[in-house]
């Protein structure tokens, strides 16, 4: 029996049981995640790991583009944001560029600490409604 499998399991299961706005924020650190290895693949001189964790940085922001409800006024705005962010993750990749995903990185921070304060502000908004607070 592996040891990664109990957290393969786990994080599975933490996917499965996620809430829309939960999958969103896994989403974004996923993102991050993908960013910072391909830093670190930029640092090691390592062309391959640095476009593989950079094409999976891009697959997660369609992913995000994926989701978004047009029906709402300012996912016009975040198509825009997401699309840009793709095509600057794409120019870190031929570029080879520190600087590009530092400022990527910096709007994917953002947008994550923004999402993490809604779905915590949402959270605490039901237990007020349903009388817990």
């Amino acid at each position: 029996m592996s040891v990664n499998q109990p957290y393969q399991a786990y994080k599975q299961n933490s996917v499965n049981t996620a809430s829309p706005g939960e999958l969103t924020l896994l989403l974004y650190n996923g993102c991050l995640k993908f960013i910072k290895l391909a830093k670190k693949a930029i640092d090691e001189r390592n062309i391959e790991q640095r476009n593989v964790n950079l094409v999976k940085a891009q697959d997660v922001v369609q992913e995000l583009m994926l989701t978004l409800n047009m029906d709402v006024e300012i996912s016009k705005s975040m198509l825009q944001m997401y699309d840009y962010i793709h095509h600057r993750l794409i120019d870190a990749n031929t570029k080879n560029s520190l600087e590009i995903l530092d400022e990527v990185e910096g709007y994917v921070t953002e947008f994550r600490n923004t999402w993490k304060e809604v779905i915590q502000l949402s959270k605490k908004n039901q237990h007020v409604e349903s009388g817990q607070a």
